[in-house]
């Protein structure tokens, strides 16, 4: 697990990148067609700004290698059947899967029982 409160804000997909979208801690910056979406510690985001906030974050031990099939999926799968919605950015090395903050201690219970050794870093 990461330290900290995390959300993911939602800006117009032609902004550019703000200046508080940075810091040592995780930060991903994602920009499609439709969206300008930022992941970062929710202190970072600015009031009024479009967000999902009280995220935590679990960081999948990696690296994981590109060939290794189902990894996230089953993470995802009993979190799932336990109705604990799920966010996720994944980088070269590893996935990140954001929960509520409201459905963390939850979410923790389902992955242990499920075989997943939950540290907090």
């Amino acid at each position: 697990m990461l330290p900290g409160r995390f959300a993911v804000a939602r800006l117009p997909a032609h902004a550019p990148i703000p200046d508080w979208a940075s810091g040592p801690a995780f930060v991903s910056i994602t920009r499609t067609e439709a969206a300008l979406s930022i992941v970062c510690a929710e202190s970072a985001i600015p009031d009024g700004v479009r967000a999902e906030r009280q995220l935590a974050c679990f960081e999948v031990e990696g690296p994981l290698d590109f060939s290794e099939v189902g990894v996230l999926a089953s993470i995802a799968r009993p979190l799932a059947n336990a109705g604990i919605s799920i966010f996720v950015v994944s980088t070269f090395d590893t996935d990140y899967i954001f929960v509520a903050a409201s459905a963390l201690q939850m979410a923790i219970r389902v992955l242990t029982a499920d075989g997943y050794d939950v540290r907090r870093s």
